[in-house]
């Protein structure tokens, strides 16, 4: 399943999401999503715990100027990227 935050994390449920990735998941943070990025903020343990591949959008990383704040264990990706997730994800929620 393709998991998309598009919303700040501080808006959203996080604790949830975060309890219903699994392995074979990926998380996509965009727009104001990829917040869930930055280093040293109260969701980042628990997302990084999970086992799902975790990918900012490079995009909105960059026009929000936080990309040297971002954690390691993001890989950034252009929309394009993301398309290919959708593609490979038949099932996806979006948070």
């Amino acid at each position: 399943m393709l998991h998309t935050l598009m919303k700040s994390p501080f808006l959203s449920n996080i604790s949830l999401l975060t309890s219903m990735l699994k392995t074979s998941d990926s998380f996509l943070a965009l727009q104001d999503g990829v917040l869930i990025g930055l280093i040293d903020n109260i969701f980042l343990k628990n997302i990084i715990m999970s086992s799902a591949k975790l990918y900012l959008i490079k995009d909105d990383v960059y026009a929000r100027g936080i990309q040297k704040n971002i954690s390691n264990k993001f890989v950034l990706i252009s929309y394009i990227h993301f398309v290919s997730l959708t593609l490979k994800h038949k099932q996806q929620m979006t948070w």
